[in-house]
């Protein structure tokens, strides 16, 4: 007997949303794993693969969703434009897979009313090896119907991202953190690290643009945030980033792997840098 089948009572009050595009080798796994829920949606930008036919297949409701290339995109479209019947709603991506050790505390932590947010942990994974140190990987995920959307921000095609990646929820009300983290396996080789973060790092280029223009924009941001675009263009936010994860948050127990990672997400803000420097020395030219 699956998870999927032993665990359908009591179901949690909680809606999940899956965002998706091409993730017939994900979503069945991560799907199997949701059998607690009052309900799952599945949020699909035009996949090709078996992606709706397996979420059809595990009883989830299929969304569809084409971005025009400004606000809002998925999440954000999502929680505008669907009706949801929970009071609560979590957003997982087909490479997280949840336990039951994860839904235990997530069901206590649902029923309290001074509480509209909750940051998740998660365990990532970087050339076939699972990562346990560094900086700690979480992102808020789960919140309360009707208390939270994700930052507006005006883009104008400044990439292909059609889902909030870097987006950061705003949420009405207090935060807190569930601490089991969630197996996140989102390692799909190393050609598809480097483009997911050189398409990340665009992004990021053209977003400290805009803070640049919209300085409204920071009294939402986080503690972290507030650090990370502070200085993101200064030389030493790489380096110092590297020493940060790999030395004081102890990325060196991962071993090689470990270092490795560290060192690509110190390439990852480096690239940033230059993309600003260039975005900026083109808005300087006549």
């Amino acid at each position: 007997m699956t998870t999927h089948e032993s665990n359908r009572a009591p179901a949690l009050p909680v809606t999940v949303a899956v965002p998706v595009k091409n993730e017939e080798g994900n979503l069945a796994k991560c799907l199997d794993r949701l059998g607690r829920f009052s309900e799952i949606v599945v949020i699909d930008s035009g996949s090709t693969d078996r992606t709706c036919d397996i979420a059809r297949k595990f009883g989830a409701r299929v969304v569809n969703f084409k971005w025009n290339g400004q606000y809002p995109k998925k999440r954000n479209w999502f929680l505008m434009n669907e009706e949801l019947n929970t009071p609560w709603v979590l957003f997982v991506d087909a490479d997280e897979y949840l336990d039951d050790a994860f839904c235990d505390e997530l069901e206590q932590a649902v029923r309290r009313e001074d509480v509209d947010g909750y940051y998740l942990g998660y365990d990532n994974y970087f050339l076939g090896k699972a990562l346990h140190h560094g900086l700690e990987q979480r992102k808020l995920a789960l919140f309360r119907v009707g208390r939270a959307l994700f930052e507006k921000i005006d883009e104008d095609h400044w990439s292909t991202l059609d889902m909030e990646i870097h987006e950061h929820p705003i949420v009405e009300g207090k935060i807190g953190q569930i601490s089991t983290r969630i197996d996140h396996r989102d390692y799909k080789g190393f050609a598809h690290f480097i483009d997911k973060h050189l398409a990340y790092a665009k992004w990021e280029a053209y977003r400290y643009n805009r803070l640049r223009q919209t300085p409204e924009a920071w009294e939402h941001f986080t503690g972290r945030q507030k650090f990370k675009y502070t200085n993101l263009e200064r030389w030493w936010y790489p380096w110092f980033y590297f020493l940060f994860t790999y030395v004081v948050k102890r990325g060196f127990l991962d071993g090689g792997a470990g270092f490795q990672y560290s060192a690509y997400k110190a390439w990852y803000f480096q690239t940033i840098r230059l993309l600003i420097q260039e975005l900026k020395s083109a808005d300087t030219k006549p």
